[in-house]
């Protein structure tokens, strides 16, 4: 599987119900967000008072399964690996199609995801952990509240990747090139300052292997909005399954 399509095809028929990370070097990597019309523009303010951690890719009318511009040709109902399906706040499924879920009535929302600058960490010899070890990524809730909109509120979700200590600065260089993709570090070190009292029981993902030499780094990441759309318990929510994205036909040097 080389190319965006053919990585499209095969999580379509089944084929491909793994993680994304890694996969398509070269291009954006998106975080999804399905639910009904009425509540679009409250998550639309959502997502741009928390830019941060919601950077928005794209987005389709309700009943549009096709992104304009992150994928044209693709079909949202079937082009993510695992999705998780909430009702009334609560985590009802986690399929691998959201046809029996869909209706005319639902906007979908692209946002940004870290797996997008992974590959540019790599390029430059900086060590990606959880792709080393074909894991899942770490996810935290932190202590940091976003900014609410609407009936949207919640506490931000961050990722970690350990980084040699004497290359966090180049690190965080790097990815701060990469704005729709979170951008640079939110924190450096002390997880505490986050709220997270164990980084080895993460909220979602697998736990991290930090060496010695090695800090933890942290960038807000696009679960956030889990939290904030299960506290909002509405009817019918659909989102990404944590670690599984929609992989978009949107290059990581496209000019915002």
């Amino acid at each position: 599987m080389k190319t965006v399509q053919e990585i499209r095809d095969a999580i379509a028929r089944g084929e491909w119900r793994k993680l994304t990370a890694g996969l398509a070097p070269g291009f954006i990597q998106a975080n999804l967000v399905i639910l009904p019309k009425q509540h679009a523009f409250d998550f639309l303010l959502f997502c741009q008072r928390n830019e941060k951690a919601c950077p928005i890719i794209d987005v389709c009318e309700s009943g549009r399964v096709a992104p304009p511009l992150a994928g044209p040709k693709a079909d949202v109902r079937v082009h993510v690996p695992r999705y998780r399906i909430y009702r009334k706040g609560e985590l009802l499924d986690e399929p691998g199609s959201i046809l029996e879920y869909f209706n005319d009535d639902m906007v979908s929302f692209f946002l940004g995801c870290s797996f997008t600058f992974e590959h540019d960490l790599m390029a430059h010899g900086i060590p990606v952990r959880h792709i080393e070890l074909n894991r899942n990524v770490p996810m935290y809730i932190t202590n940091r509240e976003c900014r609410p909109a609407g009936i949207f509120s919640g506490p931000m979700v961050v990722t970690l990747r350990p980084i040699p200590e004497n290359r966090v600065a180049e690190a965080a260089a790097i990815t701060a090139k990469h704005r729709k993709a979170h951008g640079a570090p939110i924190h450096v070190g002390d997880p505490a300052a986050l709220g997270i009292t164990d980084t080895q029981k993460p909220d979602f993902g697998d736990p991290p292997e930090i060496r010695p030499g090695e800090t933890p780094v942290f960038w807000a990441c696009g679960v956030t909005p889990q939290t904030a759309v299960s506290r909002a318990k509405l009817d019918l929510v659909i989102t990404h399954a944590p670690g599984y994205m929609f992989i978009t036909d949107v290059p990581d040097t496209f000019e915002w």
